[in-house]
């Protein structure tokens, strides 16, 4: 019941486009304390664009190529991760060679997208001391499998004793990267065909190269395959949301938690599975209930989430607002649906 509810967690996702993720727990988080909870705000991410946010730690900047050779400045992290070998450096692959940056690709510009920037960005955090390099895969412009970035690299001795770990947000295979996630990053069919083919070729050349079967390897395809020049020099690929986690430490906070509220842009049958929402609520485990708060949702998931255990509410800002409003004043409008469900009583209370 709700009197006996002192302690809520704040663990969303970014609502894209709309809000960071640290602003959505800051405002979940205040409408608890304004009810007089303690509250705890854990903003995460999967692996994707958001990750640096999600992390506390020294700001950096290093200038590498974007994805088609142009300078950009790279932000990045620099912490000391209480569970790692020594400092840590948290990377988004994305601040080098994002979508972002190449928005409308034309011509030959889907074929010719480099990684080589993700790999001099990795070369800067070893060499400003980081013992454990982490790389958040997601949102990049570039299907080159990573041949970019093990370019700049060369070997793995060049990475001395730092570990190598990538973030990913999806599971696909290797030789599937073109396939899934070119159309997306503007190749056409033609260029699909080309770039599973080169895909193919990297793949048998990097097994003669390094010892790697990348096609083996789970997630490798992440980034366009970049997971997987990265694992051919020995990079541990492992689920983003997991690593995330561990970074900020929420299952400790999780263990204090009377309410957890979670949350994403849009939720789906995929939000379940490797995203945040379906992390947050599998940590969680059914011990306390979760309010999930979202930008909008395909409503048969809203209405029955496929949740094994425990009590999860969902509600939309889209449905409930407006798709306008629920853009226009988001952080604003998850307090607002906080502090309505405090205080008629806690989901499942």
């Amino acid at each position: 019941m709700l009197g006996s509810v002192s302690h809520l967690v704040a663990a969303p996702d970014k609502f894209r486009g709309t809000a960071t993720a640290p602003a959505i727990a800051a405002a979940a988080a205040g409408a608890a304390r304004a009810a007089g909870w303690a509250a705890d705000e854990v903003p995460m991410a999967d692996g994707g664009e958001g990750m640096l946010e999600a992390v506390q730690g020294d700001v950096r900047h290093t200038s590498v190529d974007g994805p088609l050779g142009a300078p950009v400045l790279a932000e990045w992290r620099m912490m000391n991760a209480a569970n790692g070998p020594g400092p840590t450096a948290v990377l988004e692959s994305a601040q080098a060679v994002g979508r972002s940056l190449l928005p409308s690709p034309t011509g030959d510009d889907p074929v010719r997208a480099t990684t080589a920037g993700v790999g001099q960005l990795i070369l800067a955090a070893v060499d400003a001391g980081a013992r454990r390099v982490v790389v958040g895969v997601g949102g990049t412009a570039t299907t080159d499998g990573g041949s970019g970035a093990v370019e700049v690299i060369g070997t793995a001795d060049r990475l001395g004793d730092a570990e190598l770990v990538v973030a990913c947000d999806v599971v696909t295979p290797f030789r599937r990267a073109a396939e899934v996630f070119g159309p997306q990053k503007g190749a056409t069919p033609d260029q699909v065909a080309l770039l599973t083919a080169r895909l193919d070729d990297l793949s048998h050349r990097y097994r003669l190269r390094f010892g790697v079967d990348v096609g083996q390897i789970g997630g490798a395809g992440a980034a366009g395959g970049l997971a997987g020049g990265l694992a051919a020099l020995g990079a541990r690929l492992v689920p983003g949301f997991d690593l995330v986690a561990d970074l900020v430490g929420l299952e400790a906070h999780l263990a204090q938690a009377d309410l957890v509220v979670t949350g994403e842009g849009h939720l789906d049958a995929p939000s379940f599975e490797g995203k945040v929402v379906g992390g947050v609520i599998r940590m969680v485990a059914g011990r306390v209930p979760v309010l999930c708060v979202v930008g909008g949702a395909d409503p048969a998931v809203a209405a029955n989430p496929p949740v094994v255990n425990g009590s999860i509410e969902v509600v939309s800002l889209s449905a409930r607002f407006g798709a306008e409003r629920a853009r226009r004043e988001t952080t604003a409008l998850v307090a607002q649906v906080v502090a309505e469900s405090l205080a008629a009583g806690v989901p499942g209370g």
